[in-house]
């Protein structure tokens, strides 16, 4: 049977996948935190397999846990099409975000198996491991490491901020899974996502046609001090650490204001000390922090700022910093025949629809360094996210939901 161009996804099958996920996980009235690897992170996952074997796809589960939901093409030897995003959350998460993705690539292969149409290559539906990083830092480790910018073992050993190494909790819940966490080759990778931010909301658009990222460098820091009195300790003498990531932090938090008119951003996200307590100096404290802006260049002297920054409160504070791990993502990164057939999607099915860059990071980031990559973003009230006021209608999906069924099908036909 061939797919007619009238075809449109089930809206409400996608909004009952949506509505099961929330039960999941439940954190701050109308929220989730179902952080990675957790218990509730298995019974989401399991949900999430048993929806797929309803609907015929052959499920694999790679070595960092990752899901692979498979349906059949014609030719089973040609490239796949990937559709994926993640669905953990943060501590404080909203409903949808990463969640819509993973159930949006659901319902193209549902509403394919409505229509009978087995498309040329073969799709797959991913749920990737670990995207938020609220539980173990970095983000986005498992989609990293599909496309070689992690090792597996290196994964294996993070820590989590609770204590547990990833590995271990990768086993104790049932998801080390024995394909190779490799990408192979692939014709395309598609991800649809809220946005995440304001403007879609603001400007009463239906969805967002993803061009590129906001080029966006952060940094692991860490401060070695010296433990000692707070009473009798004299000033001079003072190796206090907690202080040294409390000054960087705030100095990385002055770059974003510094370039805030061209809409640069720049954030301290974590500071974590030892021992933390009244009385004590602290000898040790890890501190995160980034910085993004939509000009490349411009981007690259808020990062230069913001290491400087960190020698600078280290030094003011007596003692020695080092910088543990840094990262980068974003900048014209997806692909243009991908961006216009969906940008031809939504003209052809009359949306109203912009061209927007992202903001965030994604899985899809590190797709792009292997695969023709492209992303679909749907409004969301007042771009409210990472928090649990995030809030969608089900109409908020129609756009992107049928844009990336049209787009997914078209690509998978060539």
């Amino acid at each position: 049977m061939s797919f007619s161009p009238e075809t449109r996804a089930d809206l409400g099958r996608f909004w009952s996948t949506i509505e099961r996920s929330a039960e999941i996980g439940i954190g701050r009235p109308g929220g989730l935190a179902r952080l990675t690897l957790t218990d509730d992170d298995r019974i989401m996952r399991d949900q999430f397999i048993s929806w797929c074997e309803d609907a015929g796809l052959t499920v694999e589960i790679d070595e960092l846990g990752s899901i692979f939901a498979r349906r059949e093409g014609t030719d089973p030897d040609a490239a796949p099409i990937l559709i994926g995003s993640h669905l953990d959350t943060q501590i404080n998460g909203g409903r949808f975000d990463g969640i819509a993705g993973v159930l949006a690539g659901l319902e193209v292969v549902r509403s394919l198996n409505d229509a009978g149409h087995t498309t040329r290559r073969p799709i797959v539906v991913v749920n990737w491991t670990n995207e938020e990083g609220a539980r173990f830092s970095p983000p986005m480790v498992a989609s990293g490491a599909f496309v070689g910018k992690y090792t597996v073992d290196w994964v294996y050993d993070l820590i989590a901020d609770d204590g547990p190494r990833f590995g271990d909790e990768l086993e104790r819940i049932g998801y080390k899974g024995s394909r190779p966490c490799k990408a192979g080759e692939i014709d395309a990778y598609f991800e649809l996502h809220i946005e995440q931010g304001p403007i879609l909301d603001a400007e009463n658009r239906q969805v967002g046609v993803v061009t590129g990222g906001y080029p966006s460098h952060g940094m692991r820091v860490r401060f070695d001090g010296q433990t000692a009195h707070t009473g009798p300790t004299p000033m001079d003498l003072r190796h206090n650490a907690l202080i040294a990531g409390a000054r960087w932090l705030t100095a990385v938090d002055d770059i974003g204001w510094e370039f805030a008119v061209g809409d640069g951003k720049a954030t301290g996200s974590r500071l974590a000390a030892w021992p933390n307590k009244p009385g004590i100096l602290s000898d040790t404290a890890q501190a995160i922090a980034d910085v993004r802006h939509p000009d490349p260049i411009t981007a690259r002297v808020m990062a230069e700022k913001m290491r400087r920054a960190a020698t600078a409160a280290a030094a003011m504070a007596g003692c020695t910093v080092t910088v543990e791990d840094e990262w980068f993502w974003g900048g014209d990164i997806f692909d243009a025949e991908l961006v216009g057939g969906i940008r031809d999607q939504a003209i052809r099915m009359g949306f109203d629809w912009r061209d927007i860059q992202s903001q965030a990071g994604h899985d899809a980031y590190h797709m792009a360094m292997h695969c023709p990559t492209a992303m679909i973003f749907t409004p969301c009230k007042g771009g409210i996210t990472h928090n649990n006021a995030e809030s969608c209608e089900p109409e908020d999906f129609t756009a992107g939901l049928n844009m990336l069924l049209h787009a997914v099908v078209a690509r998978a036909d060539r």
